[in-house]
């Protein structure tokens, strides 16, 4: 199965969870008036300014040091008045690498000088419709929070210039590492802005955007709070049991390269199982879905069991009793309260996890996630 197959139908299960969280992005997105149009569609480039000679990317390391990502001057996209006028969005063009450059839509509050920011990063196989719309920034942006999407490495518009069989899995290393160092080049990059609260700085994350957040809190302490969904990890169970690998690659455990030492070797040392003792922001949240295919339920409970003390855990039965929580235009608002200017960090004193679990009330009523 190819990439493009595989991201096909791995995306059932991603609308069905858009659908949950009350994000989907309909399927024709009206387009806001522009204040500024500083770029037009047609003259958009995809191609990094980025030379290859001399590039070096350290896959190993989740650290930005031994790589040279230099980055190239920002470029504005588009200026547009959301939400009212109450925000502006900005789409930005940057990169670091020779041949990939992404967009940043970076969500302001009108009349807030230096306001924090949350990153958001969905899992693979999502691309960036979901930021070019309205809707998506009714959640999000609010309470005078920035907000800044982005996709991961080797995802949608990001794998276009690779080979069929080169996709977020078959290359996981890269699609990992890629992306937690990117999270630090866009940190450096907010942060040259000077318009932004660094000091309060937060990141959400769905399956591999989950992960990678995990992974980027390890490695750079200017992410203060991380609110992680259903992240991907415990690679040999998860590559063996995992909706996301291909059935025919998935199926029989004697053909599923995933599970080949060689592979799990590689991709061992960007298990999140080993890095969330080491997190470094003051506040994280870990939530899970038992129900969740792409996660097998061996994988949440050995995440859970890895997250270090001051972790809240939520665990669901199923995504009814998830929507009946946590569902709803505040699903967001823990991560904002984590980041106010009061906010204690009483967490960290707590050497005893705080883990919620809420059964299914009625498990006959079950929703049924598509497979793919």
């Amino acid at each position: 199965m190819t990439n493009r197959v595989c991201a096909k139908a791995f995306g059932l299960l991603s609308i069905t969870l858009q659908a949950c969280m009350s994000l989907i992005v309909p399927d024709a997105l009206p387009q806001q008036p522009a204040t500024s149009q500083v770029a037009a569609a047609g003259g958009l480039t995809t191609k990094s300014a980025v030379p290859s000679e001399g590039f070096h990317e350290d896959l190993k390391s989740l650290a930005l040091q031994g790589s040279t990502l230099q980055p190239q001057p920002p470029f504005l996209l588009q200026r547009t008045e959301i939400l009212s006028g109450k925000y502006v969005r900005e789409r930005v063009q940057v990169g670091w690498r020779p041949h990939d450059t992404l967009d940043l839509y970076v969500a302001l509050p009108k009349g807030v000088k230096k306001p924090p920011v949350i990153l958001y990063l969905y899992s693979f196989p999502e691309n960036s419709r979901r930021f070019q719309g309205e809707q998506w920034y009714e959640g999000v942006a609010k309470e005078g929070y920035a907000a800044v999407g982005f996709v991961s490495a080797l995802t949608a518009e990001r794998a276009e210039h690779r080979p069929p069989d080169e996709w977020f899995v078959s290359l996981l290393q890269e699609s990992l590492a890629a992306s937690v160092h990117d999270v630090q080049m866009i940190l450096n990059y907010l942060s040259s802005r000077g318009d932004l609260d660094m000091d309060r700085v937060g990141m959400f994350g769905t399956g591999s955007g989950a992960t990678i957040a995990i992974l980027a809190s390890a490695a750079d302490p200017r992410i203060k709070a991380i609110d992680v969904f259903n992240p991907w990890g415990d690679w040999p169970v998860w590559a063996a049991k995992s909706w996301v690998i291909p059935e025919e690659e998935r199926g029989d455990l004697t053909t599923n390269k995933y599970i080949d030492p060689k592979f799990l070797e590689v991709v061992a040392p960007l298990d999140p199982i080993r890095w969330l003792s080491a997190v470094k922001a003051r506040s994280l949240r870990v939530q899970s879905v038992q129900s969740e295919a792409t996660v097998p339920a061996e994988t949440q409970t050995r995440i859970a069991q890895a997250s270090p003390d001051r972790a809240e855990i939520n665990q669901f039965k199923d995504y009814r009793v998830w929507m009946s929580i946590e569902h709803g235009p505040e699903m967001f608002g823990w991560l904002r309260q984590q980041l106010q200017q009061d906010a204690k960090s009483g967490s960290l004193e707590s050497k005893v996890k705080r883990i919620h679990f809420f059964p299914a009330e009625d498990p006959g009523a079950e929703p049924t996630l598509p497979r793919p």
